[in-house]
Formats: structure tokens, sequence, C-alpha cells
């Protein structure tokens, strides 16, 4: 591990500050991906800015239009809120299937969507509820926000505050585990509104993140399992390395979407 600097700000304003001061220096969140790039010295930030001690950035809230989830707030608070279970228990489950006890108890919403892995679970989720990202300067729509492969629509210093997540219907995540590191092979979540259904895929896509509109789609006319399993998945713009081809992850993504739908039809 190289040497950096540690700063703990008890301010939002004075991390941007710090953040805007040195464009080497990184924010820290969970660190449940930063640390261990340090570790393997793949990284070199001149100082970790920890967001760990700001007041406001942690915490559930109910808010009209669903709930709102502070940016610091932990993997295992989402998985085991009565809040989140009551309103989009899809949530809930999908926090509870992220990695392991100790990375659930360190890991943050917040941190998983800046670094945008494209095998991280909340993406799905944020897409697929068609959820917004509050930061220090702005809102950013679920659409909007997610850009590629590790890369989003955050400016760089800027700093995730919240994501607001509105209620929908019915909703549901199911997905396949790596299993060594229990990232998502294929993840699809599934979530219906009065107008739309909205299906969201991780772990499967060579750009991270996607929505299967075509899925969607169909699902809005017929919300039933046998709807999507009519459905194939061009595997040209899929993942494929040592744990499995692109074709292998397109039937993936089907058989997860028809159990997340199978789970709430």
């Amino acid at each position: 591990m190289f040497a950096f600097d540690y700063q703990r700000p008890a301010q939002i304003a004075d991390a941007v500050a710090a953040l805007a001061a040195d464009p080497e220096a990184k924010p820290l969140a969970g660190g449940q991906t930063l640390l261990p790039t340090l570790k393997q010295r793949l990284a070199q930030p001149s100082a970790l800015v920890d967001l760990s001690r700001i007041p406001g950035l942690s915490g559930i809230s109910a808010i009209p239009e669903g709930l709102s989830i502070g940016a610091m707030t932990r993997h295992a608070e989402v998985a085991r809120s009565a809040l989140v279970r009551t309103t989009i228990p899809a949530l809930a489950d999908l926090a509870g299937m992220i990695g392991d006890t100790a990375v659930r108890n360190r890991g943050t919403l917040g941190g998983s969507l800046a670094n945008d892995d494209p095998t991280a679970d909340y993406p799905a989720a944020v897409l697929a509820l068609n959820a917004t990202v509050v930061t220090d300067r702005r809102s950013i729509a679920a659409d909007d926000f997610f850009r590629g492969l590790f890369e989003t629509a955050l400016k760089e210093g800027e700093i995730i505050t919240r994501v607001d997540f509105p209620k929908v219907e019915k909703a549901a995540y199911a997905k396949f585990r790596n299993p060594a590191s229990r990232y998502a092979m294929a993840g699809v979540f599934v979530a219906k509104t009065a107008a739309e259904v909205r299906v969201a895929v991780t772990g499967a896509g060579q750009s991270g993140v996607f929505l299967w509109e075509e899925a969607g789609s169909v699902l809005t006319s017929d919300f039933s399992p046998q709807a999507v399993a009519d459905l194939s998945l061009d595997p040209s713009d899929l993942m494929s390395d040592l744990h499995g081809s692109a074709e292998y992850r397109a039937q993936l993504v089907k058989v997860m979407a028809k159990r997340a739908v199978a789970s709430i039809a």
C-alpha cells in the first residue's frame, strides 16, 4: 500500500472542499472496493477523505413518495430495517444478499453506486425502481446516473448524500451468485407500477447495469413468468469470462427474471 494522508471531516462542505483542493484525493465510504485496491497497490491517492463522521449521510426515513436512504447507510441496516421491509421489501431482500456479513456491515449504498461495479446489486434496484440519486450539488434521475463500466454521472469531487426510492406496486430481486465472491453473475430486479414494469439487469452486461426493455414491455402487458420464458436475450453485449460465457449469462438473466416475477405475480 502506498502512503497517503487521511482526513475525516465533520461536515459535507469540508469534505467537498478537501476533494476540490486535491484532485488526487479520494472519498472513503465503506471502503469495500477502495481499500483492497490500495492494498494491491493498484491505486495511489494522495489522501483519503473519510465520510463516516459527517452527520445526515446515514439513515432511513419515509417520504411521501416512498423511502429516502442516506448514502452512508450500511447494507446491513437496509436489510434489517422494518421501514424498508414494509415499504419496499425487495430492497431489503437485495441488501441481505450482498457479499457476506462483514461486507454488509461495512459497505454503503452511496459507495456502491459511486463505484458502479458491473456486478454490484444496488444499481439494479436504483434503475428498476427509477430512484433519484441526490448529491451535494443536484438530483440525478436513475436513467441518467449510470454511464457505463465503472462510470456514472458524478462529477469530480461530487458526493452522493442520499437516494430517494419511490414506492411501487410490486418488486422483487433474484440473483445468481458467483460461488466465491457472491457478486451477481446475473441479478434481475423487477419493479411494477400502475403504468409500467421496469426490469434492470446487473452482473451480466459488458457496460454494467442496464434496463431489459423488451422484458419490461412484455411484462407490462402480461405480468407472468411465462411471458419472460418466451423471450430471448441477445448475448452479444453480455460479459464472458472464466465463470461463464455470454450465452450462459443470457440464460441466467432469463431464469432470474422468471424467478423474480414468479415470487410476486
